[in-house]
């Protein structure tokens, strides 16, 4: 079975200069968890999840550090607690969204995708056909697929 005989073609997506509410209102909305983030030629730049819009919920927690010799050393990754700011401070999409997206081709053999979710702990792949979205696969999509084959 392949990702065009299970993915859902009509995807709901944003841009990423949209409102951070709207696409918090979207997924609420639809019921979804996550929206992949287009651009004017409908290739995926990003995807803006439940797990990214909830960083502003949460409070933000400053890296240990110690000073030593007039130096500060981090005792954590300064980097996550940047990228947690970003995402805090956020107003549009574009300051949200998780830029490392992985894609899959139609033709991609569904046991690969179910392969690339596990390894990479992703809950959903966009579909492209030359670099553009003509779709997305859940992992409800690959539920639905196997009660479909088995039943």
């Amino acid at each position: 079975m392949l990702a065009r005989e299970i993915m859902t073609r009509d995807v709901i997506t944003v841009r990423p200069d949209d409102k951070v509410d709207e696409a918090a209102h979207i997924l609420l909305e639809n019921k979804i968890s996550g929206i992949p983030v287009v651009d004017a030629d409908d290739r995926v730049v990003g995807i803006i999840t439940e797990k990214d819009l909830m960083v502003k919920a949460s409070e933000l927690k400053v890296p240990f550090y110690v000073t030593l010799f007039d130096s500060i050393i981090f005792l954590e990754n300064p980097i996550r607690f940047n990228n947690e700011i970003k995402k805090y401070t956020a107003s549009r999409v574009k300051d949200a969204m998780s830029s490392k997206v992985f894609t899959v081709e139609e033709d991609t053999p569904v046991s690969e995708i179910v392969a690339i979710m596990q390894k990479r702990a992703v809950n959903r792949l966009p579909v492209v056909r030359h670099g553009k979205l003509v779709g997305i696969i859940t992992r409800n999509d690959i539920l639905k697929s196997l009660v479909k084959s088995n039943g």
